[in-house]
């Protein structure tokens, strides 16, 4: 049996940790011996790999250099056939514990196409270090064009992109919360995020809007202060009985289906989990234009797009999405099931990875 190593820095609930959980649940599924390496003890994800028998191992070590020589030790005594490393640093680590030698297939996951990689000597290092690498998975082309600016000698053979996993759901039903029209966001509070922006826009909407509107944000608080300032803005402008503020959810799914619609106004993204499974459960989607939405997806056809710099841009989109009528929503969610089979579908994400690590 075929040993799959996945490496990450946590298993807390960020879209990267969601989606490489995903994947190894497909290896095991599929006949893999599969085990987590972390170095962070955030196990948000412990209990589902519990129940698919996944064991995890947690290198805790505050001092960065001992930590790199604890890791790569434990990473060369797990013996596997392949590492599957997810996250800038996390794949810096698996990268340097294939020194001087190694025996494994080494595929590093790229994640983000944050614009600071461009100006950081440290994340430009990393990308560099890929060169050392068997493959380099990215959920976007977006993030690919970025790692090659950063590392132009990266060969094109070693680059694929691979987007994000899901699972086709049910068809549209229209769910309002008493009455009113509701909007789910699934993202962790960053200012990349754009909470800010959001409440700029609502504060702009027509009052029979704001009257209909409820907002629901699933994510982790406190990452920065972007959520302890939002919070304090919305009372401001009285807009607090439209937001409604949850922890992360193992089941953000669930709360996806008995939305009207879902939402992501982020500044950049690598690829959202959040818009596949919107599109995946067939519901509106207003969103940022970021990483290859504008690819996938066409203005006013399969999602409302808008300018996240813009509050007034959010607030037309806004009210283009809560004015939208039956017929349009069913067209508009038929359309992006049918982009999810093409370019998400679970088993086939699953084999394009074992097909790279194999």
């Amino acid at each position: 049996m075929k040993k799959v190593l996945c490496v990450i820095d946590s298993l807390g609930s960020g879209g990267a940790q969601k989606q490489l959980v995903e994947l190894a649940k497909g290896f095991k599924e599929k006949g893999y011996s599969v085990s987590f390496l972390t170095y962070y003890n955030d196990n948000f994800y412990k209990k589902e790999l519990d129940k698919h028998n996944i064991s995890i191992r947690t290198i805790i070590e505050p001092n960065y250099v001992n930590r790199l020589f604890k890791m790569r030790a434990a990473i060369r005594q797990e013996k596997p056939d392949s590492v599957l490393s997810f996250l800038s640093a996390a794949s810096f680590i698996a990268t340097v514990s294939g020194f001087p030698s190694r025996k494994w297939k080494l595929v590093v996951g790229e994640r983000s196409a944050n614009p600071n990689i461009l100006k950081s000597f440290k994340l430009r290092f990393y990308r560099w270090l890929h060169l050392f690498a068997d493959y380099v998975a990215a959920n976007s082309q977006a993030n690919i064009d970025i790692v090659k600016k950063v590392n132009p000698l990266l060969p094109d053979k070693k680059c694929k992109v691979i987007y994000n996993a899901v699972k086709i759901q049910n068809k549209y039903n229209l769910t309002t919360i008493n009455d009113k029209y509701r909007l789910v966001i699934g993202a962790s509070h960053r200012r990349l995020k754009n909470l800010d922006g959001l409440i700029e826009a609502v504060n702009l909407l027509p009052l029979v809007n704001k009257k209909n509107l409820i907002i629901d944000w699933y994510g982790e608080k406190n990452l920065d202060d972007s959520y302890s300032l939002g919070v304090d803005k919305i009372k401001s402008y009285k807009l607090s009985q439209l937001f409604n503020f949850h922890e992360p959810t193992t089941d953000l799914m669930n709360e996806i289906k008995h939305s009207s619609a879902i939402g992501l106004f982020s500044i950049y993204e690598g690829f959202p989990n959040f818009i596949c499974e919107g599109m995946a459960l067939g519901k509106p989607i207003i969103c940022s234009p970021v990483s290859d939405l504008p690819v996938l997806l066409k203005d006013n056809i399969n999602a409302f797009f808008f300018d996240p710099n813009d509050p007034q841009s959010i607030a037309e989109s806004i009210v283009k999405l809560m004015d939208m009528d039956e017929g349009d929503i069913i067209k508009m969610c038929d359309n992006n099931q049918a982009i999810v089979e093409e370019y998400f579908d679970r088993d086939r994400i699953v084999n394009d990875y074992l097909t790279l690590l194999s």
